[in-house]
């Protein structure tokens, strides 16, 4: 009978080693808190996943850049240090420059056209997509929608594009930095965790963000004006790294993906469809400044074209290449 006992309880406790080992760790690291609506849109991921895979796949959330700042994401990830997180679009221009695309300005003619070329098994998304797994490894799950570009600064507000010149500007990205300088202005690249403690210290005359990142990081402390130009958008996507993904079973992967389509849609529907609200929120905090009909034209003007051509000059065919699927999915074909 004693030998029988340590038999059984053998058995269980191989049982319970093989069910530990057969669960998985989806490690995630976060630039923004997680109160941020990428945070809340990881966090739905995180449920869904885990009912989904009845546990045997389980998703921790490293929010504020705890692990890995923005910049070291997509090596983070693509190499399998993690296994998932979220990084800005335009951090990938180093192995796939096409994708700064998405930060051309005024590109997209409005969101109807913004919602079909960055839609899962759009043209555009499929190329620039497939080019990041093949480069880095990191396979994206979704495209996270962050909002609109707009300016901070103090003293006077931004309403026109001459009100940059000269001015030191944070920028997040190669092709904003190319926006600036057509504005006369004098790009200084910043990871967002950074931005609070350099318009504090006054080390940039003007900011660059969202409004989402205005208000999660309480920008409004530091910065008296917000314009509203709204002249890019301001794209990140959720990776994970390929073995890791190809390590999960078949029905695990299909939970995953199907979880991805759903909160993409989720964050993408509450960000457009809150900026105004945000917007009007920010008015007991800040001077917030909406441009006429006229002063957003002056900015057309003066920074698509410029900033257009030096993207196709810098990336070469695969931009033409990128911008035709773009436009193509804009117009439904």
């Amino acid at each position: 009978m004693k030998l029988k006992n340590i038999l059984l309880s053998a058995i269980v406790l191989v049982g319970m080693s093989s069910a530990l080992n057969a669960a998985k760790t989806m490690r995630v690291t976060l630039q923004l808190p997680i109160s941020h609506s990428l945070g809340k849109n990881w966090q739905e991921f995180k449920k869904l996943v885990e009912k989904g895979t009845n546990g045997e796949v389980k998703v921790l959330i490293f929010p504020s850049a705890q692990l890995y700042k923005d910049k070291q994401v997509p090596g983070a990830v693509g190499s399998g240090a993690i296994e998932a997180g979220t990084a800005f679009m335009g951090r990938f221009t180093g192995s796939v420059p096409a994708v700064d695309v998405v930060s051309l300005p005024f590109f997209f003619k409005d969101e109807a056209g913004l919602r079909k070329a960055v839609k899962s098994g759009s043209k555009m998304r499929t190329i620039l997509d497939n080019a990041i797994l093949k480069e880095t490894g990191a396979k994206i799950l979704w495209w996270q929608a962050y909002g609109h570009n707009v300016y901070l600064n103090n003293g006077k507000p931004i309403r026109l594009p001459s009100d940059l010149k000269d001015k030191k500007v944070r920028t997040y990205g190669k092709v904003l930095g190319w926006t600036v300088e057509a504005a006369g202005g004098v790009p200084t690249i910043m990871s967002g965790s950074k931005q609070f403690l350099a318009y504090q210290q006054h080390a940039v005359d003007v900011g660059m963000t969202g409004l989402s990142g205005v208000k999660s990081r309480k920008l409004y402390e530091v910065m008296k004006n917000v314009t509203l130009s709204y002249d890019s958008i301001i794209e990140f996507v959720a990776i994970i790294n390929n073995k890791f993904f190809n390590s999960l079973s078949a029905k695990n992967q299909k939970v995953i993906l199907d979880a991805s389509a759903i909160v993409e849609k989720h964050l993408r529907d509450e960000v457009y469809s809150g900026e105004d609200k945000m917007a009007k929120d920010l008015e007991s905090k800040m001077n917030v400044i909406r441009l006429t009909d006229a002063q957003r034209k002056v900015w057309e003007d003066t920074i698509k074209k410029p900033v257009v051509a030096r993207y196709r000059k810098a990336v070469g065919p695969m931009a033409d290449e990128v911008i035709k699927a773009a436009h193509e999915d804009e117009a439904g074909k």
